[in-house]
């Protein structure tokens, strides 16, 4: 990532050439799935500098932006941020913001697609002053993983007088954003948004191509959010919940709680037997054609994905299929129908193996053993193989077991092919690490998806130690 995002210099004004407020013929975003509200708290952006014209700068189109030729920023004013004075100055920053939030962004889960949900809170925003570190602190928390398809949720609700970013800082911070960030965001969700939102997006629309303009979202609710994500819960702050109930009361005379941001799953249906997606492992085995208990379509996927000329695409698993084809066949294989995926996409096959391991009633890994692999980087690192051995041997229920140790093969095979793929141990730990393994209790934190990566990275390049013996073979514990 280009070093001088950490301290860029911001203009004075904002780039490209004066702009009439009212932009008409401009394209809206993607509408609301319900546009609950047009409530419009004083909670905007500081619009001040939106009422003086800037002067003509000449303007150059870069993956979807355009990009300002701007003389007055010199190479010498860019602060490095590897630099130690550069740390320095920033541990004494830190010593002195107001700011009590550990994380300035919450990693929310991923998905069904497997993709990384990241979340930014409003409420949170420090004052002006702070402003630009805070954004420069945002983005090294979500860099490492960038690198793959993910989708940004910004919740609106809590945005103070005192915290109102410029939209000179706001356009400034895009611009000097890193390749991957705008090439693999997939969506930006903006909830609970205001019509000072709307218009700011108007106005930057002349600058936005089309490409990433059909990636913003309005999202009314929160009901509305887990539907487009496809998660049955989100845990949001209370603040969000409550301001949520505020708007759905005041658009119906009924009461409507969402227990936290949770999804109603009071309705406990009676599965058919084929049934595979959505289903307990325990579930699937008993009641489908399981070899070693692998579920059928969990074998059918690596049995198509491990041929050549799939295996060794480029960026498979960071790449997102066409979801629409991928709810398809999770539809057909649940009503038991035999599914042929030799004609399909390289990316829907494994977006479809990762959608089966999310769709788990509990993770692979398994609720038990949450607290333990998330304190996996607090280990003394002589003790992570025999500690990592016993977990995965001793702990994992025989189906789990054999079905991790199934695709951990798999993946060390696509992982043999990272000359080709780019598909390192380290990329695979970071998208199947959330889909191995998740809380029953709370929002997977970054602090805690950085040892279930580290976890899942260390068994790929310790496979062969951890899997001497088959599960068949299991009957003695390991002392």
């Amino acid at each position: 990532m280009d070093p001088k995002l950490g301290n860029a210099h911001i203009s004075s004004r904002l780039p490209g050439p004066a702009i009439n407020p009212i932009v008409e013929n401009s394209e809206e975003p993607q509408p609301s799935l319900s546009d609950l509200h047009d409530f419009e708290p004083k909670l905007e952006f500081d619009d001040t500098e939106l009422l003086s014209p800037a002067p003509l700068q000449k303007d150059v189109m870069v993956d979807g932006f355009v990009l300002t030729e701007d003389e007055e920023i010199e190479p010498a004013d860019i602060v490095n941020p590897l630099e130690d004075d550069f740390e320095d100055q920033l541990r004494e920053d830190q010593a002195e913001s107001i700011v009590s939030v550990k994380n300035k962004c919450d990693f929310l889960g991923t998905d069904k697609q497997g993709r990384h949900i990241f979340a930014i809170y409003a409420s949170r925003f420090p004052e002006k002053s702070q402003m630009e570190k805070f954004i420069c602190d945002v983005i090294k928390e979500i860099e490492p993983f960038v690198e793959n398809d993910y989708i940004l949720v910004y919740f609106h609700q809590g945005l103070k007088e005192h915290s109102k970013p410029s939209a000179q800082l706001l356009w400034n911070s895009y611009k000097e954003l890193d390749r991957n960030f705008r090439k693999n965001l997939k969506n930006l969700y903006v909830v609970h948004p205001t019509l000072f939102i709307r218009f700011i997006w108007k106005f930057f629309s002349p600058f936005i191509s089309d490409k990433f303009r059909q990636k913003l979202v309005y999202i009314s609710s929160l009901d509305e959010l887990r539907q487009a994500l496809g998660l049955s819960k989100i845990k949001v702050p209370n603040s969000v919940c409550d301001f949520d109930d505020q708007l759905f009361r005041s658009k119906s005379s009924g009461t409507f709680g969402y227990g936290y941001g949770s999804g109603n799953n009071s309705t406990t249906k009676q599965m058919a037997n084929t049934v595979q997606f959505g289903a307990p492992l325990k579930f699937i085995v008993s009641n489908s054609p399981c070899l070693n208990s692998i579920p059928p379509i969990v074998r059918k996927c690596v049995d198509s994905l491990s041929m050549t000329g799939m295996i060794d695409t480029e960026g498979i698993f960071r790449r997102s299929g066409n979801h629409t084809e991928i709810i398809a066949l999770k539809e057909r294989v649940n009503r038991g129908e035999d599914v042929d995926l030799s004609k399909v996409n390289v990316h829907v096959i494994a977006g479809l193996l990762k959608s089966f391991l999310r769709d788990l009633s509990e993770p692979l890994l398994t609720f038990e053993l949450y607290d333990d692999i998330t304190s996996f980087l607090d280990w003394p690192k002589e003790e992570r193989s025999r500690n990592v051995t016993q977990l995965i041997r001793e702990k994992l229920p025989e189906e789990n077991y054999e079905l991790f140790k199934y695709l951990v093969e798999f993946l060390v095979r696509v992982m043999e092919c990272e000359d080709l793929n780019k598909m390192t141990s380290s990329n695979l730990a970071i998208v199947f690490g959330p889909n191995f393994l998740w809380s029953n209790r709370s929002n997977t934190t970054l602090e805690d998806i950085r040892p279930i990566n580290a976890f899942i990275d260390f068994v790929l390049q310790n496979h062969k130690d951890i899997y001497l013996i088959d599960v068949n073979q299991r009957h003695t514990p390991i002392g």
